[in-house]
């Protein structure tokens, strides 16, 4: 008699300083787009679940906002909602992007995760833009950032979500850590997030196109009604939704808003294709600006942007 397959389940969160590559490595994990990506640091604003799922396992990945030194109430908060999260998962994945040394905002992650009785697994992401030589460089770094700050890796592997290089190893790794366990989540089921969530995501993920400055953290969206158009017929449906997007200066509406409202309307035209792409139905998108006055540092107004 031979003994059942194992199978295991659990979760895993990638955790690094902004920009390090997190969101787009766990789309590429998850094989869809379950987060925003962006140049822009900080861009993370939400603990965001992707499911991997295999035969053998099933791997619930959680993208974290970057840890930083935070300047506004928002920034504590979001700070927060990474230790939170890095207490509860199975095995932690500590990120650093292969084009840039340990310096220290890693050094000071890694001072904060030096207590924590779970596997840490070193990833050194973006490995198409460097050559073999610097990746090296970059795992013999990471290897002794973490042994400065009291963190002993378990595992160390480089990866490219652009190229998919390492990517099933990494999957490997990552499961390797987790408990034996049936699957937490349907199969088929890629994030468990609520779609008025990810559709803000993605508008917002537009507005942060081409913004500079300080113009990227004041950005907040909130979806405000969805509903399909009466009166269509069944097999050409429209959904139609109302969205504001919150800024903090009325300069910074006129900026979102741009010459004769061109750039609102930019926001909307690539908005609304990927979110047509993740509901699977044809989108009409309503979009409003408005002014929240320093709402970063406003905890009502924050609670009412949702954070």
């Amino acid at each position: 008699m031979t003994d059942a397959p194992v199978h295991r389940s659990g979760f895993a969160c990638f955790i690094g300083r902004p920009n390090a590559g997190k969101s787009t490595l766990m789309n590429a994990l998850v094989g869809s787009k379950v987060a925003i990506t962006s140049s822009k640091p900080q861009t993370t604003r939400h603990t965001i679940r992707g499911i991997v799922h295999r035969d053998d396992a099933q791997l619930v990945i959680v993208d974290t906002p970057g840890l930083h030194r935070p300047r506004t109430l928002l920034g504590e908060r979001l700070n927060d909602l990474v230790r939170t999260t890095w207490a509860e998962v199975d095995a932690i994945g500590f990120c650093l992007a292969a084009d840039e040394k340990p310096g220290p905002g890693d050094k000071y992650i890694l001072g904060e995760i030096s207590g924590i009785k779970r596997p840490i697994v070193g990833i050194v992401t973006k490995t198409d833009r460097v050559s073999p030589q610097q990746i090296a460089e970059r795992l013999v770094g990471l290897q002794d950032a973490a042994r400065s700050a009291g963190v002993e890796l378990a595992d160390l592997v480089p990866v490219s979500a652009v190229s998919d290089d390492n990517l099933g190893a990494l999957t490997d790794v990552l499961v390797s850590h987790l408990p034996e366990g049936p699957a937490l989540y349907p199969a088929g089921e890629l994030t468990d997030e609520p779609e008025e969530t990810l559709i803000a995501e993605l508008i917002r993920e537009a507005a942060l196109e081409g913004v500079h400055d300080e113009l990227p953290h004041s950005i907040a969206v909130t979806i405000t009604e969805m509903n399909l158009r009466e009166g269509r017929p069944e097999d050409s449906p429209l959904l139609d939704i109302w969205a504001e997007l919150h800024v903090e200066r009325d300069s910074q509406k006129g900026i979102i808003i741009g010459h004769r409202g061109e750039r609102l309307k930019d926001i909307g035209t690539r908005s609304r294709k990927q979110i047509a792409v993740l509901l699977g139905t044809p989108v009409h998108l309503n979009l409003h600006v408005r002014v929240a006055k320093e709402w970063q540092r406003d905890p009502k107004q924050m609670g009412r942007l949702g954070f």
